[in-house]
């Protein structure tokens, strides 16, 4: 599977579904399963990287060396979670470039203060709208082809108020975003408000079990006006769920041969990454080597 324009894609009435990756593995299986491009989720790489909330723990480099393994294993699109950009306006601007040289084609800001926390968690602080705008720009600037987009999206809701949030996004919109994402909107007309707010602009819909927003399907979201729907922290909580089943039957028992029929043998794993291939890779340069030296 190639890479596509994401700009262009997301120009298509039916909204782009991205699952949430945090590692090479994660987003091979993304790929492998079908999808058109890979959210590279902030909250999934804090969970599984550090095992911790998504507070504000991730670095941009730690971000930027999974976004290099990623990009090494897989072709679709990569959208990527910068946070706040790591900083100000000038800690945008390297951000966005570290990115987008490691192979992001999207990246996602957001106008929380430092140390920032989940979008659905409680007690979240915003920097000042202007400052936001200032990152925007500082983003937009930055960035070496206009094929790789800006996601802006404000946390305003939680904080000002959904009005506020509107305004927020308006300017965001303004200052060269490609795609606003309000997040966390608590009830469907909510979210019905913010599409009709915003029809000629891409907007991205967060899907998250057991957060503030209401769980709909990619075809309702689409519907309804979204463009761009991610389910980001979903893969890594269906694995802990089923790990942690796997070693309460592994301790209770002392054998894994009760979940063999939930998990893939040596074989299997190594034909998913590709061992196959790769052993014809090696026997093949082997060849060439012996018949240069004849």
């Amino acid at each position: 599977m190639t890479q596509f324009s994401l700009h262009e894609r997301l120009g298509q009435s039916k909204a782009l579904l991205a699952p949430g990756a945090y590692d090479a593995l994660s987003a091979l299986l993304v790929e492998q399963a079908g999808f058109e491009a890979i959210y590279m989720s902030g909250a999934s790489i804090s969970y599984t990287q550090l095992g911790r909330p998504d507070i504000g723990l991730v670095s941009a480099t730690q971000v930027a060396d999974i976004i290099g393994r990623v990009r090494d294993r897989v072709q679709i699109p990569l959208i990527v979670d910068a946070d706040t950009g790591f900083g100000n306006a000038l800690n945008v601007q390297h951000t966005v470039r570290l990115f987008e040289r490691m192979g992001a084609n999207a990246l996602q800001l957001e106008d929380q203060t430092a140390p920032k926390r989940c979008g659905h968690l409680a007690g979240k602080e915003l920097v000042a709208a202007n400052e936001m705008v200032g990152k925007i720009k500082a983003a937009v600037d930055a960035r070496t082809s206009e094929q790789t987009l800006v996601i802006a999206r404000t946390d305003a809701i939680a904080v000002e108020g959904f009005e506020p949030a509107l305004a927020r996004a308006e300017l965001y919109r303004q200052a060269g975003a490609d795609i606003l994402f309000v997040e966390a909107p608590q009830a469907i007309d909510q979210m019905q408000a913010i599409c009709q707010a915003f029809p000629n602009t891409p907007l991205l819909a967060n899907m998250v079990e057991g957060g503030k927003t209401p769980l709909l399907t990619c075809d309702q979201l689409s519907d309804m006006g979204y463009r761009l729907v991610i389910a980001p922290g979903s893969m890594v909580r269906v694995h802990a769920f089923i790990a942690q089943q796997f070693l309460q039957s592994l301790k209770a028992n002392g054998t894994t041969a009760l979940f063999r029929d939930r998990m893939l043998d040596f074989k299997q794993i190594n034909d998913l990454l590709g061992l196959p291939d790769l052993m014809d890779q090696g026997a093949h340069y082997e060849m060439r080597g012996q018949e240069a030296a004849e």
